[in-house]
């Protein structure tokens, strides 16, 4: 048995706050304390779907964009991707796509620039260059953009195996307490021997909501 502290961030490639928390988030990153080990979890927030976006969706999103530049001064979004990309209200494809990502590293240390590759590729992709990430033509650009194996980026995409992944990754974050995207919730625990942290069997387990504030790096870091 172990000790472990490890902290989730729970997200989703196609959160706005989650695109305005960036900053804030990769400061927090670099200045954790050592025994801290930081796992992306992906929460999912809105399944596939064909169906074009509602024009009034459309406009309260938008808004949603306007009131994070009110309140998290510095975060950029490009307008345009309201009349020159045809909306949908669909995160799942990208949630896949980070995880199809990681499925081609060659170990753990490999995964995480590759699902950090990915996530930054969609992100800046959906808010700052017009590009629709609901689509699967964009998320196989992205992955030839970011050094991958496009045939078999496409392949795992829309697969069993990362479908279910996917599941997973949403029941966990919803299970250990995540409250809307970001959330950064803390687990120090006993800790069975196991390779996948997301997996081992818990023991003792302490789940604890760490708060945070977009424009202040320091409300996270000394709660922890």
């Amino acid at each position: 048995m172990s000790e472990a502290r490890t902290l989730y961030y729970v997200h989703d490639p196609m959160c706005s706050w989650c695109w305005a928390f960036v900053p804030t988030w990769e400061q927090i990153q670099r200045e954790l304390p050592n025994d801290i080990e930081v796992v992306f979890l992906l929460g999912g927030l809105a399944p596939d779907s064909d169906l074009p976006m509602p024009e009034q969706m459309k406009l309260t999103i938008a808004g949603y964009w306007q009131t994070i530049q009110d309140r998290v001064p510095g975060t950029q979004f490009n307008y345009d991707f309201w009349t020159q990309c045809q909306p949908r209200r669909s995160t799942y494809p990208s949630c896949r796509a980070v995880l199809a990502a990681k499925a081609q590293a060659k170990d753990s240390d490999e995964a995480k620039v590759l699902e950090q590759a990915m996530i930054k590729a969609i992100q800046e992709g959906y808010y700052l260059n017009t590009r629709n990430p609901s689509d699967f033509d964009t998320l196989i650009a992205f992955a030839k953009e970011i050094g991958l194996d496009a045939k078999r980026f496409e392949l795992e995409l829309n697969s069993e195996s990362t479908i279910e992944k996917l599941n997973e990754e949403i029941q966990l974050s919803r299970s250990i307490g995540a409250q809307g995207f970001p959330s950064l919730i803390l687990n120090s625990n006993k800790l069975a021997d196991a390779e996948d942290s997301k997996s081992q069997k818990l023991k003792n387990v302490q789940w604890q909501n760490v708060p945070y504030d977009y424009n202040d790096a320091s409300v996270t870091l000394r709660s922890l």
